[in-house]
């Protein structure tokens, strides 16, 4: 039986669920996208009025993507490449003339004005739309670096923002007044633009610190994060939006990389920035949270994610709590916690919000709290956004384990129905590999498909086995960072030696029967276990490998591997072409001198690859 294709690389199995949830300031609506159902993964546009508990649509799709003033009263998005405005107040959906296929589309925080991109993948410029008409804001079509051939973009993230979790490239003041806007040529500078054609330069040492990893401004002035290009060090700087010069709040440093915290650094409600940072001194291993230096979560919290704030009850206005989402103990369990902000004895104060994971999606806004489809203020559910998502076909029940002196977190997943006491080939699953967690204890989340895929592999004969090695995340940063410089070797021996200590409490795993696949990293991880280490990894199926490391975006190679100038024996080590070849390792859609490849395979074509039996698809 073919995995189910509609889920097959699609997500499929988040169609009909919403997402992408925006909660007004003064908490009256809540907006989401949703599709019709698990056949149509065109999502339309929602409204859910809290006070009357009732959705309402707003406009038919497809659409990707939106973005809401303060209090979502006026909604922009594009459908194919036009500019539309949604007056939620009024119930009125109206087409606006624009300049060009419109590109992220953003209303200000008053509604009265909407900036959007045009030309993202060539001279991207960035305009204003409004009852004044359409005008140019900032670009230079047509202009190209002398010195590089290339074209010059307004508002767009920039080379390398993705690999920083930055998505955007401009962002509008609270007041509507301003926006704040990348500029990327050569590198990416930052420029703060008045409706009124004033403009000023945001000033830092670009040189020094090249990557613009973070950007927030939500209240107050600017906060943006910058790092130096070996990511060892960084600075969290406050922007003065009248003059662009800038202040350092923090200095974020480790040996190995820096690792920012997503939803910081921000403003507290009392004017303190709240900064994501670690602790690795005086027998401690953290990932935490300050205010202005002050330590705010406990060492034993691994924060992940923060999502906002919500008000503490009984407490000052100034000092709200912070919703966060993080680890407490269980690398595999993604929680959400409320952090007090407040500074007072005791310590560092968390309390976990229960029933809810950091897997459900949570957006807060004003008092209300999004937690996938459950709406809830304060201890109450007031409301669930209506699903048409399909049912999961499976239900795995994966057995979770720590392994080996460094407790690597491993999964065992059998055959629905096995019966202890035959011996089962093993596949181990490395997804997109190091950097992303693949034990998690959320099996039956929609949007965890991982486990459906895996529970298919089970069911068609193999003990599925997923391993965090080090370099993953949620443990701890010396376990995350343990790979600097060293990816390869650390990651094979933690596989390898996870595999025979699992054997220990799971003896029907067949250890000289074991295949690996994943995707991007993951697959080249794949095929160098078996090319580097073939008497304990015998298969493997790699998709989209990565072959050479100098062919990645610098921020992710050398956070890894060092500097590319300095380090390319490192690099050496780490490609794939100096690895060695074998026909027990299929490529698909890359090559490798030695080992058969093809543009494309089906699951079904991965499991007749894995099992060992000839195919017609290595012969494509």
């Amino acid at each position: 039986m073919e995995f189910p294709a509609l889920a097959e690389r699609t997500g499929g199995f988040r169609h009909g669920a919403p997402h992408t949830v925006t909660i007004g300031a003064d908490t009256a609506r809540i907006l989401f996208l949703r599709s019709a159902g698990p056949d149509d993964p065109d999502s339309a546009l929602w409204v859910l009025d809290l006070a009357a508990g009732a959705e309402r649509l707003v406009a038919d799709g497809p659409i990707d993507a939106y973005a809401a003033d303060r209090d979502a009263r006026v909604v922009a998005f594009a459908r194919a490449g036009e500019l539309f405005r949604a007056d939620l107040v009024a119930g009125t959906v109206t087409a606006v003339p624009a300049a060009g296929p419109v590109h992220d589309p953003r209303p200000a925080p008053t509604g009265r004005d909407i900036g959007y991109v045009t030309d993202p993948d060539g001279a991207a410029t960035l305009r204003v739309v409004g009852p004044d008409g359409d005008r140019l804001l900032a670009g230079e079509p047509g202009n190209a670096w002398r010195e590089h051939g290339g074209t010059i973009s307004w508002g767009m993230p920039g080379t390398g923002a993705a690999e920083f979790g930055r998505t955007r490239g401009w962002w509008w003041s609270p007041e509507g007044t301003q926006i704040l806007a990348v500029r990327t040529a050569r590198t990416a500078s930052l420029h703060l633009l008045d409706l009124d054609d004033g403009w000023v330069d945001v000033h830092w040492d670009r040189e020094t610190y090249p990557h613009l990893a973070q950007v927030r401004w939500e209240s107050g002035g600017p906060l943006i994060t910058v790092l130096r290009r070996m990511q060892q060090h960084g600075l969290v700087l406050s922007v003065d939006p009248r003059t662009g010069e800038t202040q350092v709040h923090a200095e974020l440093a480790d040996a190995r990389w820096v690792e920012p915290v997503p939803g910081t650094p921000r403003h507290l409600p009392d004017g303190r920035v709240l900064v994501g940072g670690e602790l690795a001194h005086d027998g401690f291993d953290a990932r935490c949270l300050f205010a202005d230096g002050s330590l705010l979560t406990p060492p034993g919290l691994y924060v992940r994610r923060v999502a906002g704030t919500l008000p503490r009850d009984g407490g000052p206005a100034g000092s709200p709590d912070l919703v966060v989402e993080g680890s407490l103990g269980d690398p595999a369990v993604r929680e959400v916690f409320r952090v007090r902000t407040a500074v007072g004895g005791g310590g560092p104060e968390v309390t976990r919000i229960a029933g809810l994971t950091g897997r459900d999606g949570v957006v807060v806004g004003g008092d209300v709290l999004v937690a996938g489809a459950q709406v809830w203020r304060g201890d109450e559910r007031v409301a669930v956004l209506r699903s048409s998502a399909a049912a999961l076909p499976y239900r795995p029940e994966p057995v979770l384990e720590r392994v080996t002196d460094r407790r690597l977190p491993a999964a065992v997943l059998y055959p629905s129905g096995f019966v202890a006491g035959s011996r089962l080939p093993v596949l181990l699953t490395l997804g997109a590999g190091p950097g992303h967690q693949q034990v998690r204890a959320d099996v039956h989340a929609a949007e965890n498909r991982e486990w459906q895929e895996r529970q298919w592999w089970a069911d068609a004969g193999f003990a599925v086995v997923s391993i965090d090695p080090r370099g993953t995340p949620g443990v701890a940063p010396s376990f995350e960072k343990a790979v600097h410089r060293r990816l390869a070797d650390v990651c094979l021996n933690d596989l390898a030696d996870a595999l025979h200590a699992l054997l220990g409490k799971h003896p029907d795993l067949d250890l000289s029967r074991v295949a690996l696949r994943g995707h991007g990293l993951g697959g080249w991880l794949a095929a160098l276990a078996v090319l580097r280490r073939p008497e304990d990894f015998h298969r493997a199926v790699a998709r989209d490998p990565v072959i050479d490391w100098t062919g990645l975006p610098a921020p992710i190679a050398e956070r890894y591997l060092g500097d590319r100038a300095d380090a390319a024996d490192v690099y050496a080590h780490h490609n794939l072409r100096f690895a060695g070849a074998s026909d027990a390792v299929l490529l698909v859609g890359a090559e490798l001198p030695g080992c058969p490849s093809v543009p494309a395979a089906t699951l079904t074509e991965e499991l007749a690859f894995l099992s060992g039996h000839a195919t017609e698809v290595t012969r494509k």
